[in-house]
This record gives structure tokens, sequence and C-alpha cells, in this order.
């Protein structure tokens, strides 16, 4: 069975996309740049601040540095913890799920979030005492899909040779990608995008919420991840 268990965040265990779009686009309305609904979810929702800023500027025809996109990054941060408060949400069955994963063995999380921003999330969820490691995007110089953020993880949680003792819990077709590139057997569930589309960036298994995610379910994965 899968012993250990790394979680992504956002959009996994807190409906926080809608908070983070709005601090977004705070910041950017000051740039005259405007972002939709739809162009988040299908271009940036997978990217941490860094990678979203550097993104959503290039794709305007602009060349930031970094100390350009650090100081976007600043200004989102208080705008985000501003929103956050009241209208942070545990996804139905969040709590529940990183409890019984945490009775198997280690838990980690792997988000592009700020580590302020987990935390308040977890704490918000009751879980922080379960977490073992957090991986953040202050930990990881590239962001998903690139597989540094998981491999991280699986350092922090002493995994590296025994990866496949791990799960991935996701919700983004950037966060599967990473696990997928990180060798690393993921569940997508379907709270950020349609089911298929998960289906066909790779995950393992696709279950439309978290209560799906049973140990039954689990363990039908390893078996088949492990003969694969």
């Amino acid at each position: 069975m899968f012993t250990a268990t790394l979680f992504d965040y956002n959009g996994v265990l807190v409906d926080d996309e809608a908070v983070h779009l709005a601090a977004f686009r705070d910041v950017l309305s000051a740039l005259g740049i405007e972002i939709s609904d739809a162009e988040y979810v299908e271009r940036y929702l997978g990217f941490d601040d860094v990678g979203a800023f550097r993104a959503i500027l290039q794709d305007r025809g602009r060349a930031p540095g970094d100390a350009d996109v650090a100081a976007l990054v600043d200004a989102k941060r208080p705008l985000y913890l501003e929103r956050a408060k009241g209208a942070l949400r545990g996804f139905p069955g969040a709590a529940e799920l990183v409890r019984r994963r945490a009775a198997v063995g280690p838990v980690a999380i792997v988000s592009g979030a700020l580590r302020h921003e987990i935390h308040l999330g977890l704490d918000l969820l009751g879980v922080c005492d379960l977490v073992r490691a957090v991986v953040s995007a202050e930990d990881a110089r590239r962001s998903k899909p690139d597989p540094e953020g998981y491999l991280l993880g699986l350092d922090a949680l002493s995994l590296s040779n025994a990866r496949d003792e791990c799960v991935v819990i996701e919700d983004s077709l950037a966060g599967v990608e990473s696990a997928q590139a990180a060798s690393l057997a993921c569940v997508a569930v379907g709270h950020s995008y349609p089911l298929d589309d998960l289906r066909a960036a790779g995950a393992d298994l696709v279950v439309s919420n978290l209560d799906a995610i049973t140990e039954e379910a689990l363990g039908s994965l390893f078996e088949r991840h492990r003969t694969r």
C-alpha cells in the first residue's frame, strides 16, 4: 500500500483559487492588465506566484526582471491574506482525508503557494500537527509542471529511493505532469479541471471529489502502479 502521501494544497485541500485570482487582479490592475476567469484556469493556475506573474507579463509582451516579479509577489501577499480572512474554505472531506492518510504514514504538502498561505489553510482544517513537511514556493526554484517540488517532498520524507511507497493528490494539469515527471503515482481530483483533461494529462486515478479517495481505491492503484 501507499504508506506516504504528498498533497498539493490549492484546489485540493483548500478552495482558494478565486481568492488568488482576485489578489492577482488587485495587483495587475495598477499595470493596466486584466485576466479573465478562463485565462487564469487555462494558463496560470498551475504556476506559483513568481511563475504566474512572469508568464502574465510575458504574454503581454513585457520582459520583467527578477526584481519586478519579486515586487509583484510582495504586493500580492497582504492582499491575498486580507481577502482570505472569512473567505477561505476547505473542500469537503479534506481534513478527514489528511487524517486518514496520516494514520497510515507520513504526509507532506507540495505546493506553489507561499508557506504562510499553506499554514493558514492547514490551521483552518485543523491538521497542522499531522503534516510532516511543507514544500512551498520558497523552497522550489522551478514551479510545476517541473518535478522539483515533488522531488523535494520525497527528500523531506526520506523517500527518494522508495518513491513507489508514495502517492500524490493533485487537482491541476501542471501538478499531474509534475508528479508524473517525478515517477510518482498520482490521483487527480476534479475540483479545478474536467476529469477527461486530468486523465489526458496522465493522472493514474481521477475522481470527482475527495471522498472517492478511499483506501480501497488507493490499494488498487498501488497494485497497478508497482507492476507497470
